[in-house]
């Protein structure tokens, strides 16, 4: 087996080729492109493996080499210190640490969902930045209200009959303020119908609707939380239990204990954020819909405070998703059985 070590980039490609016993038999840079990669793997000794940093550029050059590689493996950048922790860095050295820690089997693996569930995955981020961009443009629109004085109902302001009729009959709205708030609001309807869109055709995706309809019979999960679920977590059976689901949510503390002392700190960075901000979102209103995790908010609230109650419902929401999943069995609340210890 000969052990391929990658050093990708927006343009280049930097890679070395060393066997078992660490000889390197090639090593150079190569254009990022597709064409250059084919004639690259023609002169590859084979069989051969290849392992690459996750990055942005990851998915399509993995998807692409799979096909002829034995293995095609990414490692996780925060794990790879080897890298980052060097005297000497340049790209061909990091290729051959890559290398290096393949064949030694020390690379730090990270999970790459598989080809459909990334194409989803990337609509379902759109649409979230949709979302984001319609918030900045109600934002924009009270704004500069505020700014020129004009009174307004912040409760009506983004109904399309209240905000035409505040154009037309307040006399406040100064003439040079309306061309922009027209703009503005044409901006956000047209922001609204594509996210709605987007939303629409992966909550009826023939791939994702079967499992998405079993997470939703959980009281407090909807159509967003359960595709965020199912998109960013790929293929349930990797979590060996819920410990490490709420650790990849980020819904947990970092730990570092040494001599026999142990800190826990805040929410670790390390985690899935696009997870981490739906399942909080979700815990602040799933207790309206859900009567056991509205014991467990007020529970939880008592011991400490709104944000700890909130992380604990956010844990068992993961609890509740994970067994669902697992189970590929619509969500049924276990009865406490009378005299039960």
């Amino acid at each position: 087996m000969y052990y391929v070590g990658l050093d990708i980039h927006k343009k280049t490609v930097s890679y070395c080729v060393k066997d078992a016993a660490g000889t390197v038999h090639g090593e150079g840079t190569i254009a990022a492109t597709r064409d250059a990669l084919d004639d690259w793997m023609k002169a590859l000794p084979q069989p051969w493996t290849a392992a690459m940093e996750a990055t942005i550029f990851t998915g399509w050059i993995y998807d692409h080499l799979a096909p002829q590689a034995a293995a095609v493996k990414a490692a996780h950048p925060l794990m790879l210190r080897v890298i980052a922790a060097a005297k000497k860095k340049n790209d061909q050295i990091d290729a051959r640490k890559i290398a290096d820690c393949l064949r030694c089997d020390f690379l730090p693996e990270c999970y790459i969902a598989p080809k459909e569930m990334r194409e989803r995955r990337r609509v379902l981020r759109y649409r979230n930045l949709l979302v984001r961009q319609a918030v900045q443009l109600k934002n924009k629109t009270a704004g500069l209200l505020m700014e020129t004085g004009v009174t307004y109902n912040k409760q009506k302001l983004h109904q399309a009959g209240y905000f035409g009729q505040l154009l037309a009959t307040n006399d406040e709205v100064e003439e040079r303020l309306r061309p922009l708030l027209r703009l503005n609001r044409e901006m956000l309807v047209r922001v609204e119908r594509s996210e709605r869109a987007l939303l629409r055709a992966l909550k009826h995706d023939h791939l994702l609707v079967e499992r998405v309809q079993r997470l939703m019979s959980i009281p407090g999960i909807g159509p967003v939380t359960a595709l965020s679920w199912v998109l960013e977590i790929g293929e349930v059976k990797r979590f060996s239990s819920v410990d490490k689901a709420v650790s990849y949510c980020g819904l947990c503390g970092d730990e570092s204990s040494s001599a026999g002392v142990a800190q826990r700190t805040p929410l670790s960075k390390q985690r899935n954020r696009h997870l981490q901000t739906v399942l909080v979102e979700a815990a602040k209103l799933a207790p309206r819909w859900n009567p056991p995790l509205a014991e467990i908010y007020v529970r939880e609230k008592a011991k400490s405070n709104s944000n700890c109650a909130t992380l604990e419902v956010a844990r068992r929401l993961v609890a509740y998703l994970l067994a669902v999943d697992r189970r590929q069995q619509p969500f049924v609340l276990a009865q406490k059985e009378a005299g039960a210890a």
